[in-house]
């Protein structure tokens, strides 16, 4: 019986430069979130922002029962900068101690990349923050995007991806990446309520967070099949 050989893969100048291509994607989609926030700040998309905000307030004061701001204010520090950088450095010693030098640096590098990313992205758009009677917080930086949006995004959906190649049990991935998606999906309403950005900043937050740990779990899977022995 004939034996049938695996076909040979394409010569490296036809085969498509993903690299190439996912690196023009994702400088596109930046320009776009510029693009979208330079509008906002121009034009008149921020009725809608102000629409929603002015939903969740009821005579100058946030909507809800008195102990809401108090529990709204412990969830957003769960994606502040101290508390996400405490993570990440435990996330990172952890896999360190796993012998897993190369997703410990993986993590490393999503974070700190991307939150360097969304400052220079806050300074290009300049966008000022919503001015409310009744704020719950201060901040002084600048609004867009929401860096609590997509620091929470970035970091706790980068740990659930990347953390797939310890976690083989599929329903262990599964209540990984909820628990990421929860996190990250609260965080973001929290700072809308609490009256320091608006709607819009947040999805932009989270649209950014999400394309920016897909594109690292990526960038780990392709090291994986790189470090697989050829059979």
């Amino acid at each position: 019986m004939p034996m049938h050989s695996a076909p040979e893969a394409p010569p490296a100048s036809r085969r498509i430069p993903w690299p190439i291509l996912a690196a023009a994607g994702l400088a596109l989609f930046l320009l776009a979130l510029i693009w979208f926030g330079h509008e906002l700040v121009e034009g008149d998309g921020a009725r809608i922002d102000q629409a929603i905000l002015r939903a969740m307030r009821s005579g100058g004061h946030p909507i809800g029962p008195a102990w809401l701001p108090s529990v709204v204010r412990d969830v957003t520090a769960l994606g502040s900068t101290i508390v996400l950088t405490f993570l990440v450095a435990v996330t990172a010693i952890f896999l360190w101690l796993a012998r897993r030098l190369r997703t410990a640096l993986l993590l490393v590098a999503a974070t700190a990349l991307g939150s360097l990313t969304v400052e220079t992205i806050k300074a290009l758009v300049s966008r000022s923050r919503p001015d409310l009677a009744g704020r719950l917080m201060e901040e002084t930086s600048k609004s867009f995007p929401s860096g609590h949006a997509a620091l929470s995004a970035i970091v706790y959906l980068t740990l659930a991806t990347l953390l797939f190649p310890v976690l083989p049990d599929r329903r262990i991935r599964a209540f990984v990446l909820i628990v990421a998606l929860m996190l990250t999906a609260s965080v973001g309403v929290s700072r809308v309520y609490l009256g320091v950005h608006w709607p819009s900043d947040v999805v932009a937050g989270w649209a950014f967070g999400g394309v920016w740990a897909m594109l690292w779990w990526r960038i780990e899977l392709t090291l994986l099949d790189r470090a697989k022995p050829a059979t």
